[in-house]
């Protein structure tokens, strides 16, 4: 990957972690019109694990499997359990552009806590691009916000613990490959959903199609899981965070692709405010480069 620019690297990681949690979204969204919530995500696990496993001796990291069981790689992904857990409670009881407009706050967040926690300087200019482009996600999701309820609350909750797993991930020592840490993610979300299914579900057989929805979303989940650590890892976050609203431009895709819906010209104009303000961001990091070599 070291052939790609550095200045581009954090960003792009975080435009293709987006594009691959979408997928897999959107294949959940299409299983759980038949099966219960917390039973979609134990599938999605046991595939992942089956698609992960074999990837990292492939990959020849074998041996360090038991980094899985990492104290900060564990308490980065208990972080992400709890997220799912949230979301996929609130996707199932409300809009989905509701939903999606209250993770907006997530890429906030993270800058917030990366100045405090870390030290990071954000800039006015990049503040500013930073607003822009929360701007432009809440025009692309066009939320209803028919009022506060528990679920929205869920959604918000959801929104903190992704900001809070992201900072927990800049923690996690170096020589801890992106993939230990996704499939740990995996793990971890794995035995929490099996748990919440048991007790808060009954089982529902899955038929063909629905087994074959989850064999896709668990590939796609672990490589969400994989460049959404590594872009904090080699980016910082002001320059990396503003693409996670990239979230509602694949989102606009998947509904034109799989559900014939077509963007309005609000949400065409919240898509270019999106694109336009994560572009000036990666120019002004040019620019700084540039300055300091």
């Amino acid at each position: 990957m070291h052939f790609i620019p550095a200045s581009i690297r954090g960003p792009l990681f975080m435009i293709v972690s987006t594009g691959s949690y979408l997928v897999n979204d959107t294949m959940m969204k299409l299983a759980t019109a038949g099966l219960p919530s917390y039973e979609v995500l134990f599938l999605r696990g046991a595939a992942a694990a089956l698609w992960g496993f074999p990837l990292l001796f492939a990959l020849g990291y074998g041996k360090q499997i038991p980094l899985i069981f990492d104290k900060r790689v564990l308490s980065r992904n208990v972080l992400e359990l709890a997220a799912i857990l949230c979301y996929v409670v609130a996707l199932a009881n409300m809009q989905i552009a509701d939903s999606t407009a209250l993770g907006q706050i997530t890429p906030l967040l993270m800058l917030v806590g990366s100045s405090i926690l870390f030290g990071e300087r954000i800039g006015s200019r990049r503040m500013a691009l930073i607003g822009l482009g929360f701007v432009g996600a809440l025009m692309v999701a066009q939320p209803t916000m028919q009022g506060i309820s528990i679920y929205a609350l869920l959604a918000l909750g959801n929104a903190a613990l992704a900001a809070a797993r992201d900072l927990a991930g800049r923690r996690v020592a170096a020589v801890v490959r992106g993939m230990i840490v996704a499939i740990s993610a995996v793990v971890v979300v794995l035995i929490g959903a099996g748990a919440a299914h048991l007790v808060f579900e009954r089982w529902v057989m899955p038929g063909a199609h629905h087994l074959l929805l989850m064999a896709g979303a668990g590939f796609f989940l672990i490589f969400g899981h994989f460049f959404i650590f590594m872009a904090y890892r080699v980016g910082p976050t002001s320059a990396v965070a503003p693409f996670y609203y990239c979230f509602t431009v694949w989102a606009v895709i998947s509904g034109l692709l799989v559900f014939g819906q077509f963007p309005n010209t609000l949400a065409i104009c919240g898509i270019l405010l999106v694109v336009g303000s994560g572009l000036t961001i990666v120019s002004l990091d040019q620019r700084r480069l540039a300055v300091v070599a």
